[in-house]
This record gives C-alpha cells, sequence and structure tokens, in this order.
C-alpha cells in the first residue's frame, strides 16, 4: 500500500481557529503535504470571502513554520476533490462529543461513495478543543470584545482581520 503522501483538511474556517491550526500542525507531521480545502458553500454566510479565508490560513501557517500546508478552495464533494488531487485521507477536527455524529454520517457516506479514502478524526488539544469559528464570531459580536481577547482562540492575523470586519459591519450600520 505505501506511505500516505498527500491528506486534505477541508472546512469553511471562517474564520480558521487556533483549534483548526493545532489539528493542521499535528497532520502536518503525519503527511508530506497538507492541503487546507476552504469549502465554498452556498448555503452559509461567511465573514471572509473564500480568498481571504485562504490568505489568512497561509500567513497563520507561514508565522508557525508549516511549510507543508498547502490551501486552496473547492466546491462540490470533499472525496471527489480528495480524488482530483490524488489524496487518499481526508483529515477532520471534531471537537469532543458535539461532532461526532454529524461526521460518523459524513464519514460513512464517504466510504461508500469513495471507498480507498479514509477519513481521520484528530481533536484539537484540550484547551483549544472547544473552539469553532461560531464561537469566536459570538465573542467578535459582543460589544467588549478586543483583539486582545480574540487571541486567545484565533492567530494574530485573524484577530486583526475579525476586529477590522466587525468594524466595517459596524460601519454599514
Amino acid at each position: 500500500m505505501g506511505s500516505v503522501k498527500l491528506a486534505v483538511y477541508p472546512g469553511t474556517f471562517d474564520p480558521i481557529t487556533l483549534g483548526h491550526l493545532n489539528v493542521a500542525e499535528r497532520a502536518c507531521k503525519l503527511f508530506d503535504r497538507l492541503v487546507i480545502a476552504v469549502g465554498i458553500n452556498s448555503v452559509k454566510e461567511p465573514w471572509f470571502t473564500p480568498e481571504e479565508r485562504c490568505e489568512m490560513i497561509r500567513e497563520a501557517a507561514r508565522e508557525r513554520g508549516l511549510e507543508n500546508i498547502e490551501t486552496t478552495t473547492y466546491t462540490g464533494l470533499t472525496v471527489s476533490f480528495a480524488k482530483k488531487l490524488g489524496a487518499r485521507v481526508v483529515i477532520r477536527g471534531v471537537r469532543p462529543l458535539t461532532d461526532i455524529p454529524a461526521e460518523l454520517t459524513m464519514m460513512m457516506a464517504n466510504r461508500r461513495l469513495a471507498p480507498e479514502i479514509e477519513t481521520l478524526f484528530l481533536i484539537a488539544d484540550g484547551e483549544l478543543a472547544h473552539v469553532s469559528s461560531s464561537l469566536i464570531k459570538e465573542i467578535a459580536g459582543a460589544s467588549e470584545c478586543d483583539e486582545k481577547s480574540l487571541r486567545s482562540f484565533v492567530p494574530r492575523n485573524v484577530a486583526e482581520a475579525v476586529m477590522k470586519r466587525i468594524q466595517e459591519r459596524k460601519a454599514r450600520g
């Protein structure tokens, strides 16, 4: 079967969090290349464009010295995208308990669609396991939130981008 050189880590990453990056850092140790794939989902209303999300990920990866990370966008089924890249593993970051039922359902569907692709579940380290993009947006929306508060949950560049986006949204009314 040989070694697995490439894995895909898909998600919306709106925005990427320290929990996401923790999973990515650990996956980078297991694979020669990790493609962080920003999914474009027409149902969700993201704060950042796919290109902005990719750039935030690239900058955060550079700051951490993660040289084997690539970032791109995709639409459609994750397993189809992974096959197109020649990846045999899809990384899924899960938060304890809350994500497990939906992730297992998705994994089983993916196994039926592409049995040659494995799903590897990674849980972010303890203090980051609860952090989600939705939580970041909720915290950022609080009037007393500042960039320093966000830095507990997201990288510096993302905290700056989130605060800028909050100011833009307030200016628009």
